[in-house]
């Protein structure tokens, strides 16, 4: 069975999407929407799929499934329309920047018995699915604290800022759908500390470019969370698991494996640049994964649930700062 795709969004992450698709085995590439025809064209030319609107793919019965890489304040409207239309639907995250509007989605989607999968593409990184497989295995005993390392090499345009959502909600919370799938447990409460460091403009957009975060669950169980806008040296991405008897942990990706040791030290490449290049596979397994659980009537890997819950997590974490006070997770839900 070859599951049929349509992308909805022709942009970088739309990009990306189509190049996953186009080479995932058991996936076709069929169509793709946006409102830039030259953005269009270019996917088209270079995979040979169509250029259809959205109303036409909504109806379009060779169409299987749907990736939608549009902005966010139109993916849950999208999400409710395809779902209703029979397709399965991959969305980028966020849902929506609105918790209740994300619960009302989520509802539809439920409603319709739609199949969801919210794309947080992290969990599908070849050397992070290392790390949880050997916590699934027991190898480093009872999780205890997760350490999470996330830093951009430069900072969105402006106009993205305004439109984003914020750092907690476009870039943490990716860390945040981490954490919670390497702790095991739901987070508890949340306390956050932000600034803005690397660009003036960022704060008077009402935005931060530096923040620290801890989280803590039920149990006690605690993830540290260290994010950035601006990294100089490159696309700085490292988790690390500390428990019970062991530790586990995943280190960059530099252009190269090569290190040269000579009189003047160790020497080695710069580090992969942006997540285009550093999660190349990462989103061609979520692809994969997507594909496999329609054909196998399994579960979405990342639900919408995921989502709302990574969501709540940012809310909580602009409480913090707003407030200078730990946030219990229920106060935002």
């Amino acid at each position: 069975m070859t599951l049929r795709f349509a992308i909805l969004g022709a942009g970088r992450i739309g990009q990306v999407h189509a190049r996953a698709v186009a080479g995932t085995p058991g996936a076709q590439l069929v169509a793709i929407a946006d409102p830039v025809a030259k953005a269009a064209e270019a996917v088209k030319a270079a995979y040979g799929c169509d250029i259809r609107s959205i109303d036409a793919i909504e109806t379009s019965a060779d169409v299987d499934a749907v990736v939608i890489c549009t902005p966010t304040d139109t993916h849950a409207d999208l999400i409710e329309r395809f779902v209703r239309a029979g397709k399965a639907v991959f969305c980028e995250k966020p849902v929506d920047l609105s918790l209740k509007r994300v619960a009302d989605c989520l509802k539809v989607v439920k409603a319709a018995k739609g199949k969801l999968m919210v794309g947080f593409n992290r969990r599908f990184d070849p050397d992070f699915m290392a790390v949880k497989a050997a916590i699934d295995a027991g190898r480093v005993g009872t999780v205890e604290m997760v350490t999470i390392t996330s830093r951009d090499p430069g900072a969105p345009p402006h106009d993205y800022i305004t439109r984003s959502g914020g750092i907690f909600r476009d870039m943490t919370i990716h860390d945040f759908d981490m954490a919670r799938w390497l702790l095991g447990e739901e987070v508890e409460t949340v306390q956050a500390a932000a600034s803005v460091l690397t660009d003036k403009k960022i704060g008077e957009l009402g935005d931060f470019d530096s923040v620290n975060v801890i989280l803590r669950t039920a149990s006690g169980k605690q993830a540290i969370i260290t994010n950035t806008r601006r990294a100089t040296y490159g696309y700085d991405q490292r988790i690390e698991v500390l428990g019970s008897t062991g530790m586990a942990s995943a280190e960059n990706h530099g252009e190269s494996r090569v290190t040269v040791a000579d009189k003047d030290g160790f020497h080695s490449a710069p580090l992969l640049n942006f997540f285009m290049t550093r999660y190349v596979a990462a989103y061609a397994n979520e692809i994969a994964a997507f594909i496999a659980a329609i054909k196998d009537g399994a579960p979405m890997p990342t639900t919408g649930q995921d989502g709302l819950m990574a969501l709540a997590l940012a809310e909580a974490a602009l409480k913090s700062v707003a407030e200078g006070r730990s946030v219990r997770v229920s106060e935002v839900l």
